[in-house]
């Protein structure tokens, strides 16, 4: 599921509501880029065409990871 504030997401069985606040990049995301998402190794998901990673349990455990993104080398924290 998608809507305005975020995505349901699906994996091994849990649900899991990523906020378009947590995971801004994804808000000006196409469906098709958002949707192409797939398990990387045993314990993350990865969306290729977005080129982003996150650990499952980034997913079950939100207040341990900080909001402190860099999609590369080159973007400032946010």
């Amino acid at each position: 599921m998608i809507n305005s504030q975020g995505l349901l997401l699906s994996v091994c069985g849990h649900d899991y509501f990523l906020s378009f606040n947590r995971v801004p990049w994804m808000r000006d995301a196409s469906i098709n880029d958002v949707l192409d998402v797939r398990m990387s190794g045993r314990n993350a998901i990865e969306w290729p065409s977005l080129d982003v990673d996150l650990e499952i349990d980034s997913l079950r455990h939100p207040e341990r990871y900080p909001l402190l993104i860099r999609r590369n080398e080159f973007d400032s924290v946010v």
